[in-house]
């Protein structure tokens, strides 16, 4: 088995209007280690699983070994040699890495020889660098171990170009240096070519030979690692663009603290660290934005503000220590925004004039007894649909009928419609259309300008230096770096994303 080249060539992909890759190249030279870089949003998925099939580009060329290839779907990628290893396991946990790898094969007869198979991935098992337990369930193995299953899956099918989309989100610094390091042994003898996605610095330099660089689905640099060095690569990542002002920003000084956060620390669900020894503090009439890559933190942190998640430390709104209690909510006048408001902030059947009552369902003039009043709930419905320009057929209906960004329309109005000392917003116009970008990112800087605290977490650093007064990065559970938005350098912010200060 030795090592194939793949070239990308002027690849175009579109999405009704938006054009998410716009006549991108990547050249992955046989035996080598490429990296690709970009922030959320830049492409990079996007162009992977046109590589994949799972995509088709409206234009563009893909070649495999200097030959054309047509990829119309994942059967064909894995036909033409390439495997992809995804950000989140996919072997199934109850099953043995045996049955994973060999249900992976494809067709089988209605009897498995066992023993055949047995002693087939045993040989292969012997060619290759490193192996798991192969009679262990997947349940059972750690995170590192599951990771070179899900590899050596892929080259059990025989795939002499690997794609590693974020492979070491999920495990520790010592399994994923353990783990690269076997990949690019692989890529070294000639027998492997690997494509990475990662935001790591750290692990660009230690592992690839090259870089591809996208920003908002466009090539914007690409050339050997050591040739180009961590502060050329975050500046064509972040871009060198300086902030600008939203046309809704008004000029006012940081008023009283209301929330703050005081040695934060939470355990994600797996018991791991998820927050570390977090310290923040948001004041009246300003935004502060939290930065960082997905998976160093956010969603713990938006949910320890929600009350979902416990935590040691102490959260406190306007000098006392907040729990996110519905009393407590309300007295604080906390209000939140979360991320995937249809799944984690309305009921989808529930109407919209019920979804947006549940601030105040069981308060005057919707209700403070028994029974809610429907004619009031309709009027109040009535009123936030047209002040937050809700586009629906009407109150009733069911608020999954929406689009997402009328479902985040409609929460940003049941959260905004009475008076707000604390937002919290999580990624609030992630894969919006402009229209709907515009309209929300207007309503948080009102909210801001009325004298909200407004802690914004987002992917997105132009939404954040478009939006926040200052900025903070979060990596690895713990705020890294803070800045303001008139001193803030996008490198400097990029290097503390990537781990690499």
């Amino acid at each position: 088995m030795s090592a194939l080249g793949l070239e990308a060539i002027e690849i175009t992909k579109r999405f009704g209007d938006f054009t998410a890759l716009d006549r991108v190249s990547l050249t992955l030279r046989p035996g080598t280690v490429h990296a690709l870089l970009g922030e959320n949003g830049a492409g990079k998925s996007t162009l992977v699983k046109c590589l994949m099939g799972f995509y088709h580009a409206d234009s563009g060329e893909i070649k495999i070994a200097g030959k054309t290839q047509k990829v119309g779907n994942p059967r064909d990628a894995q036909g033409a040699g390439i495997g992809m290893v995804y950000q989140y396991f996919t072997l199934v946990p109850s099953m043995t890495v045996l049955e994973n790898l060999t249900m992976g094969l494809g067709f089988r007869p209605g009897r498995i020889d066992w023993r055949a198979e047995r002693a087939k991935l045993s040989a292969f098992l012997a060619t290759m660098p490193f192996g798991v337990d192969i009679d262990r369930p997947v349940s059972q193995l750690a995170a590192g171990e599951k990771q070179k299953a899900e590899i050596l899956k892929q080259l059990y099918l025989q795939a002499r170009i690997l794609i590693l989309d974020e492979p070491t989100s999920v495990l520790t610094p010592q399994e994923a240096d353990e783990m690269l390091g076997l990949v690019r042994s692989m890529a070294v003898e000639g027998r492997l070519s690997v494509l990475i996605i990662t935001h790591k610095f750290r692990e660009v330099l230690a592992f690839a030979d090259e870089v591809t660089v996208l920003r908002r689905g466009k090539l914007v640099g690409a050339g050997k690692v050591n040739d180009l060095g961590v502060a050329r690569m975050a500046s064509l990542m972040m871009g060198d663009q300086a902030a600008g002002d939203h046309a809704g920003r008004l000029e006012r000084e940081s008023g009283a603290l209301m929330l703050e956060l005081n040695n934060v620390s939470a355990l994600d669900d797996a018991g791991n660290p998820a927050l570390r020894r977090v310290n923040l503090q948001v004041h009246r009439g300003e935004i502060v934005g939290v930065a960082g890559v997905s998976g160093n933190g956010q969603t713990a942190l938006v949910e320890v503000l929600a009350g979902q998640r416990k935590h040691q430390g102490l959260v406190a709104v306007a000098g006392e220590a907040f729990g996110a209690s519905r009393k407590e909510i309300w007295r604080h006048k906390f209000s939140l925004l979360p991320e995937e408001p249809l799944r984690n902030a309305c009921v989808g059947r529930m109407s919209v004039a019920e979804n947006m009552a549940f601030r105040n369902f069981d308060r005057p003039p919707l209700g403070g007894g028994i029974l809610v009043r429907r004619a009031a709930m309709q009027r109040q419905a009535d009123d936030l649909i047209a002040r937050y320009n809700v586009r629906t057929t009407g109150p009733d209906a069911p608020v999954a009928t929406l689009s997402g960004g009328n479902v985040q329309r409609a929460v940003l109005a049941r959260e905004l419609s009475g008076e707000v000392d604390v937002l919290v917003c999580a990624n609030p116009v992630f894969g919006l259309d402009f229209a709907a970008v515009a309209d929300i990112h207007g309503q948080i800087v009102a909210a801001r300008n009325r004298g909200a605290a407004v802690l914004l977490v987002s992917e997105d650093l132009d939404e954040l230096l478009e939006l926040a007064d200052r900025v903070v990065v979060i990596f690895a559970g713990a705020i890294v770096y803070e800045t303001s938005r008139s001193g803030a350098d996008r490198q400097a912010i990029g290097i503390h994303m990537a781990g690499h200060a």
